[in-house]
C-alpha cells in the first residue's frame, strides 16, 4: 500500500505560527509523521491498481465460465442427440409393431368371415 503524503517542515512551520516552540513542533511532527507510518492506508492509486487487477479477473472467470458452458451444452446435444436417435429406434419398432398388428387382425378377421361364410353355406 502506498504512504500517505505528509509534509513534515509544512507542519512545524505551521505550529511555530501558532506559538508552539521549535522543538515541541519537532517532536510533534516526528509523532504524526510516525504514527502515518504504523497506519497501513490504502491511496486511491492502490485502489486503483486493485480494482484493475480484480476486473482482470473477472474478465478471465467470465471466459473460463463462457467456455465451460459451450462445453457442457456441446456434451449435452450429443447426449440428446443419442436419446433421440433411441427413440426414433423404438418408434420404428412400434410402427413396425402396429402394423404386424393391423396384418394380423386383418387376417384373422378375413379367416373369420371366410369361415362364417363356408359354414352359412352348408
Amino acid at each position: 500500500m502506498g504512504q500517505v503524503a505528509f509534509d513534515t517542515l509544512k507542519f512545524v512551520k505551521k505550529l511555530e505560527l501558532a506559538g508552539v516552540p521549535a522543538k515541541q513542533a519537532e517532536a510533534f511532527s516526528e509523532a504524526v509523521r510516525e504514527s502515518h507510518e504504523a497506519v497501513d492506508v490504502a491511496t486511491k492509486r492502490d485502489l486503483e491498481d486493485v480494482r484493475k487487477d480484480l476486473s482482470a479477473e473477472i474478465a478471465n472467470v467470465r471466459k473460463d465460465l463462457s467456455a465451460d458452458i459451450a462445453n457442457v451444452r456441446k456434451e449435452m446435444d450429443a447426449r440428446f442427440d443419442k436419446v433421440d436417435a433411441r427413440f426414433d429406434k423404438i418408434n420404428d419398432k412400434f410402427e413396425k409393431l402396429g402394423m404386424q398388428m393391423t396384418i394380423r387382425l386383418g387376417l384373422m378377421v378375413a379367416a373369420a368371415v371366410s369361415i362364417i361364410a363356408a359354414i352359412l353355406k352348408m
